[in-house]
């Protein structure tokens, strides 16, 4: 667990088997935990590191939105579950689905799943039987405020195309947000998407003031970093409306900004067009 402020942590993402940032919020009565971790074994790891640093009053776990890797530790973490109301029924629909290897290469199959996804689960958990899904104890259906004492966070969905329920933790005290995977497009169907949705978002986040922002599968970047991207996302979302292929693409960016676009450029691009086309 590495300390960012006074009063926030985090543990950061291990891509290997598709583990997502920790984060915590530390006040003077309690504290809140930002995702709970893929597994039962990555949960248990959080509360080990979480004692290691003396902090003992954890209360609260906030979810970002309902991916497996962000929701399969509640259980484990066992603390009040805050999260959206969608996230919430996400996490019912999960509760109802079989896990073993079968039932995900069955939803691989059908187009319910992803194969990344499938295989990071069985790469997390070999063995998935016993596994304890659990749904949140306190929703909400915009915005959420939570006093830890001397700290306050604010928890916002602000959707996107990753995940309709993504929420974003905000500590105006130490100008940290967490973003969960809301900035990311969307990979549900392997192919990855952008739309318009993106602007809006974009407008939710930058109406705080934050020094560092936390992605789930990333470094913590600071506002410059952070706020040049946001600029080409819905300056290329602009440029792409009503196109239908990647060469006009290009074309359209090389008279708009005189020079080739770059291969992250180039894959931006792609991904609204994707958008476009899936209308």
């Amino acid at each position: 667990m590495k300390k960012l402020t006074e009063n926030i942590y985090y543990i950061p993402h291990k891509s290997d088997t598709d583990r997502p940032v920790i984060g915590l919020v530390n006040g003077s009565k309690y504290s809140l935990i930002v995702d709970a971790g893929n597994s039962p074994h990555h949960a248990r790891e959080i509360q080990k590191e979480i004692e290691n640093i003396g902090v003992n009053n954890a209360k609260y776990l906030a979810i970002t939105h309902w991916h497996w890797d962000h929701v399969f530790g509640i259980h484990y973490i066992n603390l009040l579950t805050i999260c959206h109301q969608l996230t919430d029924k996400k996490l019912k629909w999960m509760q109802k689905l079989d896990w073993d290897d079968k039932s995900l290469d069955e939803r691989v199959a059908s187009g319910e799943a992803t194969e990344f996804g499938s295989s990071m689960i069985k790469k997390e958990m070999p063995s998935r039987e016993g596994l304890i899904l659990r749904n949140a104890d306190i929703t909400f259906e915009s915005k959420l405020e939570i006093d830890l004492g001397g700290i306050t966070c604010i928890i916002e969905n602000v959707s996107g195309d990753h995940a309709e329920d993504s929420s974003i933790v905000y500590i105006p005290s130490d100008k940290v947000m967490f973003l969960g995977d809301c900035i990311s497009p969307d990979s549900s169907s392997g192919v990855r998407i952008y739309s318009h949705k993106v602007v809006d978002m974009i407008n939710k986040i930058m109406k705080y003031d934050v020094d560092t922002y936390i992605s789930s599968h990333d470094e913590p970047e600071d506002k410059l970093e952070l706020h040049k991207y946001f600029k080409e996302l819905k300056d290329l979302e602009k440029l792409t409306k009503g196109i239908a292929g990647i060469e006009e693409a290009i074309e359209r960016f090389k008279n708009e900004y005189l020079r080739d676009p770059s291969e992250d450029e180039i894959d931006t691009l792609q991904c609204f067009i994707n958008g476009n086309l899936k209308g």
